[in-house]
């Protein structure tokens, strides 16, 4: 059985590659994928070459772990059966290419137990749980304190935002530089860190992966007041101790999410209580995927880009 997938060879050296996947098993599943998307964050270290070390990874690499797809094979232990819509974050299951990721392929061998029915009304958005999930994560900490301040107004922020909403806490005040990403708010202000007096945050969630805000943060938070870093860094983290030291200041680090973070947001959606729209603002056919990650990864006014896989399923 053989795949299109899109395979990075090295920092910028993309290409949509035909590639050998694995027999499934028992257990398994054969996903043909219709939508994907693509990280700007994780996913752009892998691109740019700046990602720290990390378990798995190698290229030639298989990237992305936001896809959402039809069942065409169902294991007899699977659980499932052909025609099921279901999102996929990722899978492992090229020959000759690392699948740290793994889910930019027009098709995917993947556990049953790795997926999660959808609806497919949602279509390409359903593509989006990840994040969602992601968000979800952050949220549901050791505290679980709920954003007054979420630094970063790109897809992680909104969704931030909006799970803050639908919990329903107070509107969070979200920071963004970029004019081209200030738009779009439902129920909350945007502004820029200089037009906000605010210095007693209780809670604050960055989003934006600069890894040089920490002082600026610890300077906004409340005494006992926590940040929590739900970005990815590719740069050490530092900070001055002393102003921290005064305001004991909490840290928290967000990891990625867990299957009930799915389910979770899953049961918002079905119930209404949360909103994927708006969230996607770019779209490519597979084919053109090196012009499409050079958009994603370079163009401030693109939120998320989905890759459809309509002509190469």
């Amino acid at each position: 059985m053989q795949t299109h997938a899109i395979c990075l060879h090295g920092p910028r050296q993309l290409s949509l590659d035909a590639l050998a996947l694995a027999a499934p098993g028992p257990a398994d599943l054969v996903v043909e994928t219709r939508h994907s998307g693509i990280s700007t964050g994780t996913e752009k270290l892998f691109w740019t070459g700046e990602m720290p070390p990390f378990p798995g990874m190698g290229y030639p690499l298989v990237p992305g772990y936001e896809a959402t797809g039809e069942v065409v094979e169902a294991g007899a232990e699977s659980g499932f059966r052909v025609g099921e819509s279901v999102f996929v974050p990722g899978a492992n299951c090229y020959e000759g290419a690392f699948g740290l990721f793994g889910a930019a392929s027009s098709h995917m061998v993947t556990p049953a137990a790795r997926v999660a029915r959808v609806d497919s009304g949602l279509g390409a958005e359903a593509a989006l749980l990840a994040l969602a999930a992601t968000a979800r994560h952050a949220l549901a900490g050791l505290r679980t304190d709920l954003p007054e301040l979420i630094v970063g107004h790109g897809v992680l922020g909104r969704l931030l935002a909006r799970l803050t909403l639908a919990a329903g806490g107070p509107p969070p005040t979200v920071w963004e530089i970029d004019p081209l990403r200030q738009g779009g708010a439902e129920g909350y202000e945007v502004l820029t860190p200089d037009a906000d007096p605010r210095r007693d945050y209780g809670a604050i969630y960055d989003v934006s992966g600069d890894a040089g805000l920490l002082d600026t943060l610890v300077g906004r938070l409340t005494r006992g007041g926590e940040i929590v870093l739900a970005g990815f860094y590719a740069q050490p983290l530092q900070f001055a101790f002393p102003p921290a030291f005064m305001k004991e200041a909490r840290l928290r680090v967000a990891a990625e999410w867990a299957p009930e973070d799915l389910q979770a947001v899953r049961a918002l959606l079905e119930a209404g209580a949360l909103s994927l729209d708006g969230l996607i603002t770019h779209r490519s056919a597979a084919r053109d995927a090196e012009a499409a990650y050079a958009t994603a990864f370079g163009d401030p006014a693109c939120l998320k880009m989905i890759i459809d896989w309509k002509d190469q399923a």
